[in-house]
């Protein structure tokens, strides 16, 4: 009896207890950044080694057709974030600019979004940000950290708040508006020949009184055009930096480290956290420009530096798979992989790989600007090996991790879908009937999956002008240009069957697709409905297509330089640390 009566309570204690265990799975998110969809073995390269990448996919699921919000990173990575396209956030370009290009500028992700990593810290999960931000920092004074990281919902930041510029090395040139960087100097230097030759005249008496006033003018507009000018010859200083959640570390950063560094950040997050629910977004460094020269894998690669480069970021994948494995994370942890946009492809030595895709990085709607790699890892929770040839979004991952992570409040509309249905195979079509694809805030095309089709079509309203014409990107300028004179409009639009020309090769045409009428039209009146969840009004701070409330992040006004905004560890404008190395161990 007393045994039987043991037994019963042991029972009773084990149930209580196991229905107070936390069954909600871990989330480890890994972006590269600029990565091309052909520079990885799953996805069809053959000599770029990545093993690690690869064995996600052998055990998980891969998406064939994942696509990025924008071309561009800042789009791009709002639309991840928020699950909602980049316009919604203030975050689409109506002109030349269309990501960040200062740290100290005022835009950002604005403070009333609602990111993936604030849903989950509010039903109790431990949120890191490891690697790029790319989303702003300050509003209207320096350690306001409006922008910042941990007030998106991330616990834990550790990184770069802003990007990898050209500037960040020495001799890799500028990359940050270079052009007006050029005519500033040249300006500089005629007004200050000017102001010389004026006080020249002075000296001799030959400068009367009268014009006096035109040298105190000539003066203080040299004084103007020299603070522009300063911001470009401290580039590396005042963008290229780290920060460990709001506190510069770091300045300027020191890139032969930086690997090591948000490798080790990262694995000891996981480590901390392995007692409870959390999430990591890993945002990768690698592999944009300026590449790395890290001697480990110099010269392993047969594609040069960038081949180098993507072997490295294999093996960071493959180091935070072990690290989640050996915790015996492993089944109850998803894994993700994927890119914040294709390959610039416009660099052939320092550039990606889109594979069969046309286009690249900042090419508008074209296929290989925004077809990134999508690979989910969850050994017991999803099939291995499987393949979806469906198309998914990099904003679907907002509604799935809200739903794994049994948050069932009412959100804000949101342009991405719960992708678990796919991935455990309880479906076998997107919800992604149509999809828009933006050229900053210029709807660029439309892509159509009919009900009860294999037909994935795409119909582009304007496609960027090539320059040199001819040639595969925007040469000149290396960024393309979604306006004016710099994009050609298609009437009737050039449509495209993905699904059998995938490389949009053969435009289609009437002749010979009978339902390029309705395509046409089914686009036409996607694309007026999906214009009026838009707001149509119009306010000098907002851009075309913004919704309300939602002032442009783009503009100039926003992105400039503004030395009360800098982020600085020491005496500004004299800023400069070095991460001590035991702070990253």
């Amino acid at each position: 009896m007393y045994v039987c009566m043991y037994v019963y309570v042991c029972v009773c204690v084990c149930v209580c207890v196991w229905s107070h265990v936390d069954t909600r799975p871990n989330f480890v998110l890994i972006m590269a950044d600029d990565l091309g969809i052909g520079d990885v073995g799953c996805y069809g390269n053959n000599t770029i080694r990545t093993p690690n990448i690869d064995r996600l996919a052998q055990e998980g699921v891969t998406l064939s057709q994942h696509i990025a919000a924008a071309p561009l990173c800042t789009p791009s990575r709002a639309a991840f974030m928020t699950g909602r396209y980049a316009l919604r956030s203030g975050l689409g370009s109506h002109g030349r600019v269309q990501v960040l290009l200062f740290l100290a500028g005022s835009g950002g992700l604005p403070p009333t979004e609602t990111t993936f990593a604030k849903r989950l810290q509010k039903q109790g999960y431990t949120t890191g940000l490891v690697g790029k931000w790319h989303l702003g920092v300050n509003c209207a004074s320096r350690g306001d950290h409006c922008h910042h990281p941990n007030h998106h919902g991330f616990h834990y930041f550790y990184g770069l708040p802003f990007t990898l510029f050209n500037n960040c090395v020495p001799g890799e040139g500028n990359d940050v508006l270079a052009d007006v960087e050029l005519a500033l100097q040249h300006l500089s230097l005629l007004l200050g020949l000017s102001l010389l030759t004026l006080v020249w005249l002075r000296v001799f008496g030959l400068l009367s009184a009268s014009v006096r006033l035109l040298a105190t003018l000539a003066c203080v507009t040299v004084a103007a055009v020299a603070v522009w000018f300063v911001p470009f010859g401290f580039l590396q200083t005042w963008n290229c930096i780290v920060m460990r959640d709001q506190e510069v570390v770091e300045q300027p950063m020191v890139m032969e480290t930086l690997t090591q560094r948000m490798l080790k950040e990262a694995q000891n997050f996981i480590s901390r956290n392995a007692d409870q629910p959390f999430l990591l977004f890993l945002s990768l460094a690698h592999v944009h420009t300026p590449l790395f020269h890290s001697p480990a894998f110099a010269g392993k690669s047969h594609h040069g530096v960038y081949g180098d480069n993507v072997e490295e970021m294999d093996w960071i994948v493959g180091q935070v798979t072990e690290t989640v494995d050996s915790l015996g994370l492993a089944n109850n942890t998803m894994m993700y992989f994927t890119s914040d946009h294709g390959g610039h492809i416009e660099d052939p030595i320092r550039g990606g790989w889109n594979g069969i895709y046309k286009g690249g990085k900042a090419m508008g709607g074209w296929e290989g600007g925004i077809r990134v790699p999508g690979i989910f890892r969850w050994p017991g929770r999803l099939p291995a090996g499987r393949v979806v040839d469906e198309p998914t979004s990099l904003m679907d991952l907002y509604p799935t991790l809200k739903h794994l992570a049994q948050d069932t409040q009412t959100d804000r509309p949101l342009d991405g879908y719960n992708l678990m249905p796919l991935l455990e195979g309880s479906s076998d079509r997107s919800q992604h009937q149509f999809m828009f694809h933006y050229c900053g805030v210029y709807l660029n095309a439309v892509r159509w999956h009919p009900p009860g089709s294999d037909s994935v079509f795409k119909v582009h309203y304007f496609t960027p002008n090539f320059s040199p014409p001819g040639t595969g990107g925007c040469h000149e300028k290396h960024i393309c240009q979604c306006h004016g004179d710099h994009v050609t409009h298609h009437d009737p639009p050039l449509v495209y069957d993905l699904f059998h020309d995938p490389s949009e090769s053969r435009p289609l045409t009437p002749a010979d697709e009978p339902r390029f009428a309705e395509v046409l039209e089914r686009a036409g009146e996607a694309a007026a409905g999906h214009r009026g969840s838009l707001t149509e009004a119009r306010e000098p701070s907002r851009a075309p297509g913004d919704e309300p409330g939602v002032p442009s992040q783009m503009s100039w006004e926003k992105i400039l330089w503004r030395p009360w905004l800098q982020p600085c560890c020491g005496t500004f404008p004299f800023c400069g640390c070095q991460e001590n190395a035991t702070l990253a161990t």
